[in-house]
């Protein structure tokens, strides 16, 4: 099999991208349709219809980058499928063209828009997300807050924090945190408490934590003193994405603000188990895409032959839903029975890796 792109080649994965492209649009409007109404039900007290559809575009990334595998293994499905019906897949498979070197065709024109999936789903689908949320909050409120804080409770190493209020401002060119009334229980290392700093305003930026009007007291063993200075540098990790993770769902976060949530919530011996889940997925989502696609194109050498567009549907949709089962069931055993996250994303591809190559040669015989 020569690696250099040939005529069919091209003829092939033009087919399938359209097809693929084509079930995309028509799965994702489906969604968007079917939020949007349900969104319309939020709508007053400053939220009106327009802002209720610039939610919804906002959302178009993050939900397309969700539907992406669905419409990959469907489109490809139906487009094989197409090309076996119209005799075009024979044809091709007369002149020489070997199955193998069609299954390559296929997974390198989808694996095009895996790759442009798997960088939406870092950058545009969670920026888009936190817009969205921005804009609602936003046009109840009237201002630039971008999510509220309330009874704050966070650990960095033996200090643990407690805000009363606070909020994320974004006023368009910078994005910073805000909290109120701050309490920064430091403790020693036998447990004893060793400070208490109450800080009017705990402002998070990108150069750290800054406390303004801060009363710090020391308590030593025979004695207690107090300091007030007017504003003071915070040496931390702590960061917004660590205290907004109980608030924005993981599975709109970034690999990278997952990554930093798991690194807090470990360094401060918390459980990280279900921001491992969606950060493993991340890693996982490429992989399983290609997996599932190459899975299902034995079924358009055979069964797909005599089968209408329907048929084709019917089997694509059953398949990728299969898929999407089996891996669910075992990342909740990963969940429950405390194992690598990995090994859950991995097992369901490598069955269906392997099923897929028991059809193959199959069908190949």
């Amino acid at each position: 099999m020569r690696p250099v792109l040939k005529i069919h080649d091209l003829y092939v994965g033009r087919v399938v991208l359209g097809t693929v492209l084509l079930t995309w649009a028509v799965l994702l409007g489906l969604d968007v349709m079917l939020s949007l109404v349900n969104e319309f039900g939020d709508v007053g007290e400053g939220y009106g219809v327009i802002e209720a559809m610039a939610y919804m575009a906002y959302t178009v990334p993050r939900r397309a980058h969700a539907l992406f595998p669905y419409a990959a293994v469907i489109g490809s499905l139906m487009a094989l499928g197409q090309l076996s019906a119209t005799s075009e897949l024979t044809a091709l498979r007369a002149i020489g063209l070997s199955r193998r070197r069609l299954s390559v065709t296929v997974a390198a024109a989808v694996a095009v828009l895996t790759l442009l999936m798997t960088v939406s789903g870092e950058t545009a689908g969670p920026w888009g997300q936190r817009q969205a949320e921005a804009l609602k909050t936003s046009s109840r409120s009237q201002d630039m807050i971008v999510a509220r804080y309330s009874g704050v409770w966070a650990r960095e190493g033996d200090t643990i924090l407690n805000a009363q209020g606070g909020q994320e401002h974004d006023d368009g060119e910078d994005r910073w945190l805000e909290l109120r009334n701050v309490r920064l229980y430091e403790f020693a290392d036998d447990g004893r408490l060793q400070s208490l700093a109450l800080a009017r305003i705990a402002e998070h930026r990108p150069g750290g934590w800054l406390l303004r009007d801060v009363t710090r007291t020391y308590f030593d063993e025979r004695s207690v003193s107090q300091t007030h200075v007017e504003e003071e540098r915070w040496e931390s990790r702590l960061d917004a994405t660590a205290l907004s993770a109980d608030i924005d769902r993981p599975r709109y976060l970034s690999a990278s603000e997952l990554q930093a949530v798991i690194d807090y919530r470990l360094r401060n011996r918390l459980d990280a188990s279900e921001f491992q889940e969606h950060y493993w997925g991340r890693w996982f989502y490429p992989l399983n895409v290609l997996a599932l696609v190459l899975a299902a194109i034995p079924f358009a050498f055979g069964m797909l032959r005599s089968g209408g567009m329907g048929k084709r549907l019917f089997v694509g949709i059953v398949f990728a839903l299969g898929f999407w089962l089996l891996q669910t069931q075992f990342v909740q055993l990963a969940s429950v029975y405390k194992f690598d996250y990995r090994i859950a994303y991995a097992l369901p591809t490598l069955i269906m890796i392997a099923v897929s190559a028991f059809l193959f040669r199959q069908r190949s015989g």
